[in-house]
């Protein structure tokens, strides 16, 4: 009988372990509610199969080869949008990200005319980039652009071309691409200044902790890990902004203005060379990884907690 009995909870525990294996992939849906489930999941995973999977695998087929590689370093062009790209990310993404933290600081005055200022101030970021970048492009136009005519007409100096040299041109794509984005950037740190609870502030004034104190020892340490979290993403996406360059400078002039993202799709397109355009984007990828790498050991050890 205990032979029997051990048999019974043995065979019981199998049984029980195959139904939670059969369950394990629909959630113990049945019936009616897993064919319903079926029903919402199936076109989700048709559309990420046909426009993420299928893009992102034919990418990395064009871009397998390594005479395109080969290509694309004896190109010329190749090692100046590299520093084009360095200087970009570098300067647009540790500028913008350090005004945005000055300027979060400033909006969270609680005067009215502050807050009203701050709708004006998102503007540029909620305005379409594409109208944007193309309104810009014609203001640096050297003969009869608005900037120009302003210098003229206020101060009588002539304004240089702008988009005629290489670092007046990547001086305007970083310009704009820092006041294009500070503003969402400062939203989001202006909500993270508002998560930090009031009383820790009210604690560092009886110790004698205000104004640059304060935020030395309270406000930053608080804020680090958001901080780190909007570079990395930042850089994520700068890394393939595409629309800055390409519609403030065209990549000019003489081709000097080029980043990756701009490079990619020159080559692909214009020159008709989508191999070797593909590995221009892909060449990206050994300057993100190691910066997300150490960003986020850098954001697991300065983890704060609320």
């Amino acid at each position: 009988m205990a032979m029997d009995g051990a048999s019974a909870i043995g065979i019981g525990r199998a049984s029980a372990a195959r139904r939670l294996r059969r369950r394990g992939w629909h959630g113990g849906l049945q019936g009616s509610d897993r064919n319903w489930a079926l029903a919402f999941l199936v076109p989700y995973v048709v559309l990420f199969l046909a426009f993420v999977l299928l893009p992102v695998g034919y990418g990395l087929w064009l871009g397998h080869r390594p005479s395109s590689y080969a290509a694309l370093f004896s190109d010329p062009i190749y090692l100046r949008t590299l520093a084009n790209t360095a200087l970009f990310i570098g300067i647009g993404v540790n500028l913008h990200l350090f005004l945005a933290l000055l300027l979060s600081g400033y909006f969270m005055n609680r005067n009215w005319w502050v807050r009203s200022l701050l709708l004006v101030f998102i503007l540029p970021w909620a305005v379409p980039s594409i109208p944007t970048f193309i309104a810009i492009h014609w203001m640096l136009n050297g003969e009869w652009g608005f900037i120009n005519n302003v210098l003229y007409n206020l101060f009588g100096v002539e304004g240089p071309s702008w988009l005629n040299y290489r670092w007046l041109a990547l001086g305007s794509v970083i310009v704009s691409y820092i006041w294009k984005w500070t503003p969402f950037w400062t939203v989001i740190l202006i909500a993270g200044r508002m998560a930090i609870p009031q009383e820790l502030y009210e604690a560092a004034a009886v110790d004698g902790a205000t104004g640059i104190r304060r935020f030395t020892y309270v406000t930053f340490p608080l804020l680090a890990n958001l901080y780190l979290i909007c570079t990395l993403l930042s850089t994520i996406w700068t890394l393939g902004d595409f629309n800055t360059v390409y519609f403030v400078t065209g990549g000019g002039p003489s081709l000097s203005t080029h980043v990756l993202a701009t490079l990619g799709i020159r080559d692909a397109f214009i020159v008709n060379n989508p191999q070797v355009g593909m590995a221009a984007v892909l060449s990206a990828l050994p300057l993100l990884i190691p910066l997300v790498i150490i960003l986020m050991r850098k954001l697991a050890k300065t983890q704060v907690q609320l």
